[in-house]
């Protein structure tokens, strides 16, 4: 068997997934400076700041040139550098192309942030915890919640983030391979950096929050119900699980946030509210005991669509 075979056998999308899991495990994230999602940013940034002396009429339109710059930046970099991985010699290869997959999704950074939440809260440091949850996970006011709001603040985190960090980049992996999840990525980034429904951002993030909206339609689900399970296999409540999942999922206002929240309120037992926003679940406010439970359907959930993945995979391979 000649070397382009050789690597045409060991650098497949199987490969890819397993050894760019396997390095998110072991390694995490790199430094901001270093990862392609800060650069994302640092473009939108850029477009951002170029909005600013724009007439308010036409900053709907801006956002719309805004996103399809920066989601086609996105994808011609990853195509890039996906062929320029091809001209390596194959461990390295797979290797390259692994980590650039990896840099697309995040499972250890996300349950570190919730650690740090969890480990602060344990030692009775409340506004470490609550520091913790507002510069890793949440975007809201922290500064204003007790313990239980605090560690609800965690969980939802990993709950939405579920879909965000992992199971939509991994649907898109399987649409269009590395390029296709980091189309998703550049989205997501733009969403969460100018996706806001008032103010000014209303009209430049509009297109950015409505194409996020879409893509994580289908995923969000998808993980929602891989929170169900990963409820059964975890050792919490799976039927409750799918029956607060059923009935809360939609209370949110936005439509694919409250799948995962309201599953992972159903199997842990416990309420997760944001005050006048959205109540999720049926009981009391998480303790600090919760955060690691979560984590636990979190693991199961991720291994559970990650099998999936595997399984598609190798099935049209």
């Amino acid at each position: 068997m000649n070397a382009p075979a050789i690597g045409l056998l060991f650098v497949n999308p199987i490969a890819v997934l397993l050894l760019a899991v396997a390095l998110d495990l072991l390694l995490g994230d790199p430094p901001n400076r270093l990862h392609p999602v800060s650069w994302i940013g640092k473009l939108i940034s850029l477009g951002r700041s170029w909005a600013e002396p724009l007439p308010r009429e036409i900053l709907a339109l801006y956002g719309v040139l805004l996103i399809v710059t920066v989601g086609v930046v996105t994808i011609m970099g990853a195509l890039f550098a996906r062929a320029l991985t091809n001209l390596l010699w194959w461990p390295l290869a797979l290797g390259a192309q692994a980590w650039l997959l990896k840099c697309s999704f995040s499972l250890r950074g996300l349950v570190a942030a919730v650690w740090q939440v969890r480990d602060a809260l344990a030692e009775g440091e409340l506004a470490a915890a609550r520091g913790a949850a507002g510069v890793h996970l949440v975007s809201r006011r922290t500064d204003d919640l007790d313990a239980g709001a605090t560690a609800g603040a965690a969980v939802e985190s990993l709950a939405e983030n579920f879909t965000d960090s992992w199971t939509a980049p991994l649907c898109f992996y399987l649409v269009a391979s590395v390029p296709g999840a980091w189309a998703y990525r550049a989205v997501n980034t733009a969403d969460a950096m100018i996706g806001y429904r008032e103010g000014t951002l209303e009209q430049l993030g509009g297109a950015s929050a409505r194409l996020d909206d879409l893509l994580n339609l289908v995923p969000s689900r998808l993980a929602a119900l891989a929170v169900v399970a990963g409820a059964r296999i975890g050792g919490e409540s799976g039927p409750r699980a799918w029956a607060v999942w059923r009935r809360d999922g939609g209370v949110t206002s936005s439509p694919n946030a409250g799948q995962t929240m309201a599953a992972m309120a159903g199997a842990l037992g416990v309420t997760l509210e944001k005050r006048g926003h959205y109540r999720l679940g049926d009981g009391p406010p998480p303790d600090v005991a919760v955060p690691d439970r979560a984590v636990g359907v979190f693991s199961a959930a991720a291994a559970v669509t990650l099998a999936a993945a595997l399984v598609l995979l190798r099935a049209f391979r």
